[in-house]
């Protein structure tokens, strides 16, 4: 339903391309926007894969992006409430909304053959789920659970917040879609009585895929690291401040002697407030006060316009932290080059449901950092593949981030293990078999429909 942006666009375009190995053609269904560039066109993010981008172009142009004139299908609605933001959360949109929305994907839906289809791969939980029900009742439906559909239901659970005026609506629709489903994947196996609790749903229909890796793209491999830096901070910088696009934060060719010559921490992700963007630099700035050897923070990510709490641009200002660089946002295709001219990852996510991140630095032999909670604590294995510390504890933080820094042989040591560790249980050929089989074995126990 979403436009190219977050981790489980990722995990569509990767199944989309592995799932033919196993006997499986796919159709791409998905949001696209043509405003942000190419990263968010899925005709350009999906390419080389048949993909059916459903246009928001039309409604982002409207008075209200989430009731466009017809035939325009309205934007996407959010899990995360972010004050002016155009896809405002799910839980405050009533019941015309809700119907625009079903009406808008049913469209989409019907145009791209979902009828004939054997399976439909649905992302998350969304009136996607009511649309298909109504197109294509008889074809059975796995649906596949990235984690902040879970946060959202939380919130719910604990008192909708001001202004989610419809949140028991959604959480009641939610419930129905999950019970809709075939199966449910879910990407690790602490998620399974969250399901349970929030979903309704009994753990023996789940089954756990978690995010994956392609070990042809994601391997170590030698870069000239200045040359890296030099591009994505000096000649073709993509980092911004708030009020201004990508490119706004340009760095001068001579200030990058730490990033050359010193220890690289690298983060990538958005700028949402389960990040902890903030608090990463805040302990980065303590490490760093703290060691002799020349080391250096980069941002990669803040998808661009869009952040919660205060902007790391506003950080680093706020706390003169040095060698701290913003890089903006990158393709997936970049990634690659960025963690071989790093040493450590470093997530501060306090609520990363998985962290695909953390697995692609370990797939490169970069010693992950990360918060001992959700999806982290079952990926990194503290004092063997990487560090995990307690969240919001800019301390702790601290103290991991200066032993990456000061110890490269224990860094290197550790970054060994993880890659070991990565290959063994994320790569995404042998994750897609497994997938490929709950699709076998849902169609074979459908009931067989003359489609």
């Amino acid at each position: 339903m979403f436009f190219p942006r977050g981790g489980s666009s990722h995990v569509a375009r990767s199944l989309a391309r592995e799932l033919p190995g196993h006997g499986w053609d796919v159709t791409v269904v998905s949001g696209s926007r043509r405003d942000l560039g190419d990263t968010s066109d899925a005709r350009r993010f999906f390419r080389g894969l048949d993909v059916r981008a459903v246009a928001f172009d039309a409604a982002l142009a409207a008075t209200d992006p989430m009731a466009p004139p017809p035939p325009a299908v309205p934007l996407h609605p959010s899990y995360e409430d972010r004050a002016g933001a155009p896809d405002r959360v799910f839980a405050a949109l009533d019941d015309g909304a809700y119907e625009r929305q079903v009406r808008g994907w049913a469209a989409a839906l019907r145009a791209a053959g979902a009828a004939r289809a054997d399976a439909l791969h649905l992302h998350h939980l969304t009136p996607l789920n009511e649309a298909a029900r109504r197109v294509a009742p008889g074809v059975p439906v796995v649906g596949h659970l990235h984690g902040t559909e879970l946060l959202m239901l939380e919130e719910i659970e604990a008192g909708p917040p001001a202004g989610w005026a419809h949140a028991g609506a959604w959480a009641r629709r939610m419930r129905a879609w999950a019970d809709g489903c075939a199966r449910l994947v879910v990407l690790s196996a602490s998620q399974l009585e969250r399901c349970e609790r929030l979903l309704g749903v009994d753990a023996g229909r789940c089954v756990v895929v978690p995010n994956g890796f392609d070990p042809r793209v994601f391997r170590p491999q030698d870069v000239d690291r200045a040359a890296v830096w030099r591009r994505a901070l000096v000649d073709e910088p993509r980092g911004w401040r708030p009020g201004a696009g990508p490119g706004a934060v340009r760095y001068p060719g001579e200030g990058l002697g730490a990033l050359v010559d010193g220890t690289v921490v690298l983060s990538i992700g958005r700028f949402t407030a389960v990040k902890r963007t903030a608090l990463l630099v805040e302990a980065f700035a303590l490490a760093r006060s703290r060691t002799d050897r020349p080391t250096a923070l980069v941002l990669v990510g803040g998808h661009p316009g869009e952040w919660e709490g205060e902007h790391p641009y506003e950080t680093v200002r706020r706390l003169g932290a040095r060698d701290v660089y913003l890089a903006g946002w990158h393709d997936h295709a970049a990634l690659p080059a960025f963690l071989a001219a790093a040493d450590a990852l470093a997530l501060a996510s306090v609520r990363e449901q998985f962290g695909q991140v953390l697995v692609e630095a370990m797939a490169c032999a970069v010693a992950p950092i990360a918060v001992d909670r959700f999806g982290p604590a079952g990926i990194v294995e503290d004092g063997h593949t990487g560090w995990l510390v307690e969240p919001d504890d800019v301390e702790g933080l601290a103290v991991a981030l200066g032993a990456a820094i000061d110890d490269p042989a224990e860094r290197a040591r550790r970054a060994a293990a993880a890659r070991t560790a990565a290959l063994e249980r994320y790569a995404w050929p042998a994750l897609a078999g497994t997938f490929g089989a709950v699709l076998d074995e849902v169609v074979a126990a459908s009931v067989p429909l003359a489609r």
